[in-house]
């Protein structure tokens, strides 16, 4: 292995869905930092374009891409925009996803009763905003480079049952299921040229959990004292302590690796909590 030339991204164009979010703007940041250029797409504009902005002021490549990963047409529009300005695509990190409020199911809710509309829109959301964009940029990179990687965003809720959250917990285990078999299913076409791995955050704060985990004034709410204590490390974790695991499963270090998860979660998962 040469390890100064294996966990770099130098020259790849990497696609990032849910960029504009704060879990997406660390592996915007980890993706340039390892020379790579972040083509950053989600739903506000705003966001995208300031972050891409920043990044060429900074010396960096980047491009904002304005898409919703539910909608193909959308994602058709950024593949072609990607692929006219730099060639090729070589990497997809499928970070879109999240939760609504109308999906929480609260304790003292029937739970015979539940919002099915809601809970289908995060499947939706989470599980085929993956399932696409892997379809239209994953075809990307078979035929323009032939080589590349693919990461999905699991969830430690797929090997734990979580409270409230019963709709991104189906559609993140869902993408466990889909991680595997596609990982096998790429293998047996096209051998170890293209690769699907994934990353299982534990509890970081994002907008789509701040409620859940902190009250107004910043404090913790009862839930987030739960995790905190279920939690080794004893604290959330920062989004760029997740820069590590992503730069590696999209670089040439990771080039015998598909199939497989990797958690970060500060020890959340393997702690019975006595």
């Amino acid at each position: 292995m040469k390890l100064k030339t294996d966990f770099t991204l130098n020259n790849k164009v990497i696609i990032v869905t849910g960029g504009t979010g704060v879990l997406g703007e660390a592996f915007v940041k980890g993706i340039v930092e390892a020379g790579g250029t972040a083509c950053i797409l989600g739903r506000n504009e705003k966001i995208a374009n300031e972050r891409a902005q920043s990044i060429i002021d900074s010396g960096g490549k980047a491009i904002a891409l304005i898409a919703d990963v539910t909608k193909e047409s959308d994602l058709i529009a950024a593949r072609d925009l990607v692929l006219s300005k730099f060639g090729k695509i070589d990497g997809l990190v499928n970070a879109a996803g999240g939760n609504m409020p109308e999906a929480v199911i609260q304790p003292e809710q029937d739970i015979f009763k539940m919002n099915m509309g809601a809970l289908q829109e995060v499947m939706n959301l989470n599980l085929f905003g993956t399932v696409l964009p892997t379809q239209l940029f994953g075809e990307a990179i078979k035929n323009s480079v032939g080589t590349g990687s693919i990461v999905n965003i699991s969830s430690v809720s797929t090997v734990q049952a979580l409270t409230k959250v019963l709709g991104y917990s189906m559609a993140k285990s869902a993408i466990d299921s889909y991680t595997k078999w596609f990982a096998v299913e790429l293998s047996n076409r096209y051998g170890d040229a293209i690769r699907m791995n994934s990353i299982a955050p534990g509890f970081f704060l994002t907008e789509q959990n701040r409620t859940l985990l902190t009250n107004t004034d910043g404090s913790l709410t009862a839930r987030g004292n739960a995790i905190i204590h279920k939690t080794p490390f004893s604290r959330f974790g920062n989004p760029e302590e997740l820069i590590g695991a992503l730069v590696w499963l999209l670089s040439d270090a990771s080039k015998f690796v598909t199939g497989s998860k990797i958690t970060v979660d500060g020890g959340f998962t393997i702690y019975s909590g006595v």
